[in-house]
């Protein structure tokens, strides 16, 4: 198969980070961000941007509320979707697998090396809960300031979600949008890649 150049190696991950990496050199904000798709008890689908924090030897790993929306869905449906996009490169990585908590020390020193202000906003936020107004989330906040102090520890409800794939795509822009595509596929997680030459 000829998987060249940008698409070139044995192991998707080490490709991934690779992308990401060269990404950060060029893309203005926040290259890291991801478009992540959930589906509620419906059936129906929700789709938002949050960052990936990690891309580990066989996982993605963002951080959330566990309680939100999308932390419910997740929890639920143990499955969810993303794309990376990156416009200043023309190319994108699409993921779908399956979701287990990060909840561990890894989640605890993740959530200590934020900022303290990132800290206390994780406590006072009722995520995709309803809002009386800026001015009470704001004085919540505050009020957290003084009760938590300068180290405040990981809320209960907030940590990590590991994302461990049975599909990657990878995808570049080609002339006249005859663009290359290449999906890695498991259908087991213990399974190796398959990967296949997609058409545009």
């Amino acid at each position: 198969m000829d998987r060249t150049g940008i698409f070139a190696g044995s192991d998707p991950f080490v490709l991934a980070q690779a992308w990401l990496t060269e990404a950060e050199a060029t893309e203005p904000n926040d290259p890291n961000a991801i478009a992540l798709a959930t589906v509620d008890d419906q059936g129906l689908p929700n789709v938002r941007m949050v960052l990936l924090k990690e891309i580990e030897a066989d996982a993605f790993v963002f951080y959330t509320n566990y309680t939100s929306k999308k932390g419910q869905e997740i929890e639920t449906a143990g499955k969810a979707a993303f794309v990376l996009h990156w416009k200043s490169l023309r190319r994108q990585i699409r993921v779908r697998g399956t979701v287990t908590r990060e909840e561990g020390p890894k989640a605890d020193e993740y959530f200590t090396s934020r900022s303290l202000k990132s800290r206390i906003g994780a406590w006072a936020s009722q995520q995709s809960q309803p809002l009386s107004s800026r001015e009470a989330l704001m004085a919540e906040a505050a009020k957290l300031a003084l009760t938590k102090g300068p180290n405040p520890p990981r809320p209960p409800f907030w940590g990590g979600f590991r994302i461990r794939p049975v599909e990657i795509e990878f995808w570049a822009d080609g002339a006249f949008r005859l663009h290359d595509r290449f999906r890695w596929y498991r259908a087991e997680l213990s399974d190796d890649w398959s990967v296949t030459r997609l058409n545009p």
